[in-house]
C-alpha cells in the first residue's frame, strides 16, 4: 500500500471519489497509484516530459501491480491528452510560470477539464493572476507542511467569464491574497509572519543601501503594512 507525504496526501483529498484525473509532471507516480489503490479515481494518467522520470513512474506500476495495464505518456504538459478526457488536472512541484504556460498554449483544453489541483513551487502570485485572468475560479487554498517549507495547494475550476483582475501579477495582492484568510488553516499564522519577516529583512536591506529611491521604500513599506494587516485579521 502507497503511504504518500503529506504533502501530496492534502493534494489527494482534492480529487473526489468517482474523479477521472491526469498526473501533469507525476515523476514517480505515487499520487495517481494512490488514487488508484484506494479506489477514488477509476482512470489515471501519468504523464511527464522526461523519459527518466516516466520510466520510474512505470517501474513503480510494474512493481506494485505487475499485472495492471496504466496509462503512461511522454510529452509536455496538457498536449498529451485529449480535450475534456479527465475529470481533474494536477500538477504539483513544478514553478508557477511554468503552469501558466502548459495552460496558456492551449486554453480551450485547459477549460475542457472540470478542476485544477494546483501546488506550485513558486511564483503563485503570477499563477493566481493568469488564473483570475483566464477564466478560472480558486474555490480553495490551503498551507501544508514540507519539511521546513510551508506549501500552497489552490484548487481551481473553470467558470464562464473571467474576473479580470487590472493590477500587475506581480503585486502583494496576488502573492498573499485575503482567501488565505477565508481558507485559513492551522498554519495560516506561521506563513504570513515567516512571509513578514523575509520582507522586514528586505526593507533593512534597502535601508543601509544607498541606491534605493524613495518610491521603492514605499512599496516595500506597503509589503509590510498589507501582510500585518492580513495577520490582525487572524
Amino acid at each position: 500500500m502507497i503511504k504518500l507525504s503529506e504533502r501530496l496526501t492534502t493534494i489527494a483529498k482534492e480529487v473526489k471519489k468517482g474523479e477521472t484525473m491526469a498526473d501533469i509532471g507525476t515523476d514517480h507516480g505515487f499520487l495517481p497509484l494512490f488514487l488508484w489503490e484506494n479506489r477514488i479515481s477509476p482512470k489515471v494518467i501519468m504523464a511527464d516530459i522526461s523519459e527518466g522520470s516516466l520510466r520510474k513512474a512505470k517501474e513503480n506500476c510494474n512493481k506494485l501491480y505487475p499485472d495492471e495495464n496504466f496509462d503512461l505518456r511522454l510529452g509536455s504538459g496538457i498536449e498529451v491528452l485529449q480535450k475534456d478526457e479527465v475529470d481533474c488536472i494536477v500538477m504539483a512541484g513544478m514553478g508557477g510560470i511554468l503552469m501558466t504556460e502548459i495552460m496558456e498554449r492551449d486554453k480551450a483544453k485547459a477549460k475542457s477539464f472540470n478542476k485544477f489541483i494546483l501546488q506550485p513551487r513558486n511564483n503563485i502570485g503570477i499563477l493566481r493572476h493568469w488564473l483570475y485572468n483566464n477564466g478560472f475560479s480558486i474555490i480553495n487554498e490551503q498551507l501544508v507542511r514540507e519539511g521546513k517549507y510551508i506549501c500552497e495547494v489552490i484548487t481551481a475550476v473553470p467558470i464562464e467569464k473571467a474576473v479580470i483582475k487590472s493590477m500587475e501579477p506581480e503585486r502583494i495582492e496576488y502573492q498573499y491574497p485575503h482567501s488565505l484568510i477565508k481558507f485559513k488553516g492551522p498554519l495560516t499564522r506561521e506563513y504570513l509572519s515567516t512571509k513578514l519577516n523575509i520582507e522586514k529583512n528586505i526593507l533593512s536591506g534597502m535601508e543601509s543601501s544607498d541606491n534605493i529611491s524613495p518610491n521603492e521604500l514605499r512599496s516595500q513599506n506597503y509589503r509590510i503594512d498589507y501582510i500585518k494587516r492580513l495577520l490582525e485579521k487572524l
